[in-house]
């Protein structure tokens, strides 16, 4: 087609320009420039007349509103009255015409005798023009010739309170002025004119010149001929040829993509979303005007390939070419690829959503999704139950959980999700998993080994219209795990043996997700039984907290955050948190070994100071004990450890690198006590501190790791305020919804790290439980002391053990007299236990021995031994305290 053009190029210059006028760009120029000429001429002469209007429109409002003003003035009507009015009135006008912009203001008689004018001649003289309605009280505008020339005046009635005329007052402008402002316009006028002549002659040059471009500067005679040329392709070719505008309507199709595509007669101008027979997709091909090389469209029986490439040039209408080509022949071919295209892209599918977690359901219901509608109708997944508990599956089918069901619809009579069954020897399921290979039932109505499984469910799924299953093992590392089972019904093909190997393929990519899975599972499961068996189980009984705690393990399993709740002697409670960096089993072995460690120093009753440094110690010497290739280390652990005294509402903590607890007084404010940071555990060479709070009854002591208030996506200093928002204004809450509420508020969406928080709520012993002496050193006081205590015992009930207490007591305040050294105080607690403590200015330990039958003494701390459940020294700054407890009745 391009060599019709190609004979145009060759034309001379010369005889281009010899011609240019009879091209058609040269005429519409021509006729154009004559055009815009005419109408600028039009233009400027209605502007010319309309400016002369308004001019003398004007001339008549501003002489008129001038005399209405002037005659309606103050101080007129009283000058009239005077003797000689000329003498007021001559300046008032003149100043008054130099104001309004007018040539003249003359004020009269009603008989039109002027008492004013801008010559002092005409004074007294008659006024030129009509006075008549005027004096009826009319406004009266006309055109004269006065003194001043050719005038336009207007004429208005001066009334007095009666509303009679006395006087007339004429204001006016001559001509000459008012054609001088239209002089002064005219230029504008004319400006305006050549300036739109200007501006529309190049518009007009420019459309010229752009018709030029696309006509190629051809005489009409020149066009003819190229139309016949490209007519005569157009048509003969063997190519369908079809143009499309950018709306969408189709303007050209030759006759070979009418034969092709079976179009009408009468298709150009039509929309071709709107023509018969083409496919919905060729449809919105044609309609998008992309750029496509031999994209395939069915048309009818035939297998179309089409190219489609914009037309539009620079200037051009956006439009499209489209060419076709008949590959009918290809059609088989393309079918067998676009199936294999197909499949390709479902097992990339399959790759990239299935085993996006570690969760062995998830996987399983992935796995069932995936193939949903593009290769089965209905997917199920079962599995073997030890799978979903992490163990090894059995040999043979038995103890199968369905995992996972999916399809193209809910309502099925396929086995539901959740449900343990057993497979039956002679379905494929059985010998699937029996045999490791993939079973194809390609016609269920004709089978019968499957409805052996369920005999009534098979007959409702035949009635249901299923007509095909592949039962494929679910197999990693040489063993079956599951039975994933593919259904399709009679709205699709039955399943073939080349579906077989899809199948199995599809099985194939999950199976190594769901395997590790399960071994995830299982590790999961041994460190969480682990973390859970070091962990409290419960909280022990004591009187001085009200306790609540939460522990969640971290989403990446679990780690080495633990918390603990330690009764201690004389009615105290330890409360103690600490973390472990890491996760894992190593973590979660690790932290047991650290709360194990904290368990056996509080039963030393070491001060919280002594006890991290002791547990420092001990976690520096498991670091050098333990070798890279046995352990990782215990770098990195916190903890932090205090002691409650309810008797004396004294509360007694230090921290190795732990962070500082919240708490929550009876007010409802929150603060964060400034208690010494010591370094983390096994650091060495620093000392703890302690820091002692006296907290009133009702203090909620919180206690936390940082997994509840750390976050990649915030700071630290966020978290503590979060902290601070959820345990404020509510100082009535429990301990357990105090606990809730700060995991709903502050912990993150999704924790990276395990939490452990504790919550205590304190109590006061009441003074009525708590009796106290002081005992001079003489062995004299011990039977005044036995006496007094008996009183207090009567007191509260408790005389039936009352001898036990006083041969306990006898033997306690006699090794203070003995032994130690001044002053001796004694201290009885009603509890849940009856406490009796002695305390003394020594430090020395008393040590239970066995006296020989020749000791005259050694025996009083042995029955001390026996007679009391538990009995033990603490220190104190001030000496020591030795300790007995005895059970209630």
């Amino acid at each position: 087609m391009a060599s019709p053009f190609a004979r145009f190029r060759h034309l001379s210059v010369k005889r281009l320009i010899s011609k240019s006028t009879r091209t058609v760009a040269g005429q519409v120029l021509v006729f154009q420039v004559a055009l815009v000429v005419l109408l600028v001429a039009c233009g400027v002469f209605a502007l010319i007349l309309q400016s002369e209007r308004d001019s003398s429109a004007e001339a008549r409002r501003r002489s008129t509103a001038v005399a209405q003003t002037f005659a309606h003035s103050p101080g007129v009507l009283a000058a009239l009255q005077t003797p000689d009015p000329t003498k007021i009135l001559q300046p008032l006008t003149e100043a008054a015409r130099r104001a309004a912009d007018v040539d003249f203001i003359v004020v009269m008689s009603t008989t039109g005798i002027r008492y004013t004018h801008p010559l002092p001649d005409r004074i007294g003289k008659q006024f030129v023009g009509e006075i008549g309605p005027s004096l009826e009280g009319k406004v009266y505008v006309e055109s004269v010739d006065g003194p001043l020339g050719r005038e336009v005046q207007s004429t208005v009635p001066i009334k007095n309170a009666d509303d009679d005329v006395v006087a007339l007052v004429s204001a006016g402008m001559k001509v000459k002025n008012v054609q001088s402002q239209l002089n002064r316009q005219l230029p504008i006028i004319l400006g305006a004119g050549a300036g739109a002549l200007a501006l529309s002659a190049g518009a007009t040059a420019l459309v010229g010149r752009r018709l030029r471009r696309q006509t190629h500067s051809l005489a009409p005679d020149e066009m003819a001929l190229m139309y016949e040329h490209h007519d005569t392709v157009l048509h003969s070719v063997r190519e369908g040829v079809l143009i499309v505008a950018a709306d969408g309507r189709l303007m050209l199709a030759n006759d070979e993509a009418r034969r092709l595509l079976e179009l009408p007669p009468d298709i150009e101008g039509r929309l071709v979303q709107d023509l018969p027979g083409l496919d919905p997709e060729t449809k919105a091909l044609l309609a998008s005007g992309r750029e496509v090389t031999d994209e395939v469209h069915l048309a009818g029986d035939r297998l179309i390939a089409v190219n489609q490439r914009p037309t539009s040039r620079e200037g051009g209408p956006r439009e499209t070419v489209v060419t076709l080509r008949d590959s009918t022949e290809l059609k088989a071919v393309t079918g067998r690829a676009e199936v294999a295209r197909e499949r390709l892209r479902l097992l990339y599918d399959a790759g990239l959503h299935i085993g996006t977690s570690l969760d062995v359901l998830r996987t399983a219901d992935e796995l069932a999704r995936v193939p949903i509608p593009r290769f089965a109708d209905f997917v199920t997944v079962d599995l073997a139950d030890a799978v979903l508990h992490g163990e090894e599956p059995a040999s043979n089918g038995t103890d199968m959980r369905r995992a996972a069901v999916s399809g193209i619809v809910d309502d099925h009579p396929l086995i539901e999700q959740g449900r343990l069954f057993d497979y039956v020897p002679a379905t494929p399921q059985a010998r699937g998993y029996g045999s490791g290979r993939a079973q194809l039932v390609s016609d269920l109505p004709a089978a019968t080994g499957w409805r052996m499984q369920d005999p009534e469910r098979a007959k409702a799924v035949i009635d249901y219209g299923i007509r095909s299953l592949i039962s494929a093992p679910i197999q990693a590392r040489g063993v079956v795990l599951g039975m994933a089972t593919f259904w399709r019904t009679e709205q699709h093909e039955c399943f073939n043996e080349e579906d077989v190997s899809v199948a199995e393929e599809l099985v194939a990519r999950a199976a190594i997700s769901i395997d590790n899975a399960r071994r995830y599972t299982r590790e999961h499961a041994l460190a969480v039984t682990l973390q859970r068996s070091l962990l409290p189980q419960a909280m022990p009984e004591q009187s001085a907290l009200d306790i609540a705690y939460r522990y969640l393990p971290a989403q990446s399993g679990v780690g080495g955050d633990w918390f603990d709740v330690i009764p201690m002697p004389g009615s105290r409670v330890a409360l103690a948190v600490g973390d472990v960096v890491g996760h894992g089993l190593h973590a979660a072995a690790t932290m047991g070994r650290l709360r194990t460690a904290v368990h056996n120093f509080s039963s030393l009753d070491l001060p919280p100071d002594e006890l991290l440094s002791h547990l420092d110690d001990l976690v520096g010497s498991i670091d050098q004990s333990e070798t890279a290739e046995s352990a990782a280390g215990v770098v990195g652990a916190t903890c932090l450890y205090g002691i409650y005294d309810p008797v004396t509402r004294r509360y007694v903590m230090a921290r190795a690198g732990h962070l500082a607890p919240a708490l929550v007084r009876p007010d409802g404010t929150v603060t964060f006590p400034d208690v010494p940071a010591g370094p983390p555990l096994g650091l060495g060479g620093m000392p703890f501190q302690t820091a002692e709070l006296c907290l009133p009854e009702g203090t909620q002591l919180v206690l936390y790791t940082d997994g509840l208030i750390e976050d990649r996506r915030r700071d630290l200093d966020v978290g503590m305020e979060l902290l601070r928002e959820a345990l404020a204004g509510n100082p009535g809450r429990s301990p357990e919804q105090t606990c809730q509420d700060v995991l709903d508020s502050v912990l993150p969406g999704r924790p990276k790290d395990d939490v452990a928080l504790l919550v205590a709520r304190t109590r006061q012993l009441p003074r009525d439980r708590i009796a106290d002496w002081e005992v001079p050193q003489d062995p004299a006081a011990v039977s005044g002391m036995r006496d007094a205590v008996s009183r207090k015992l009567e007191e509260w009930g408790l005389s039936e053990i009352g001898f036990t207490m006083e041969l306990i007591l006898s033997e306690l305040i006699t090794n203070a007299i003995r032994y130690g050294s001044g002053p001796i105080h004694v201290r009885l607690i009603r509890d849940r236990t009856l406490i009796c403590e002695v305390a003394d200015g020594s430090s020395t330990s008393p040590h239970l021995r066995y006296a020989a039958t020749t000791d005259e003494g050694g025996r009083g701390l042995f029955l001390v031994s026996q007679m009391a459940e538990r009995w033990g020294t603490r220190y104190t700054p001030q000496g020591k305290v030795i300790w007995a407890e005895q059970a209630l009745p």
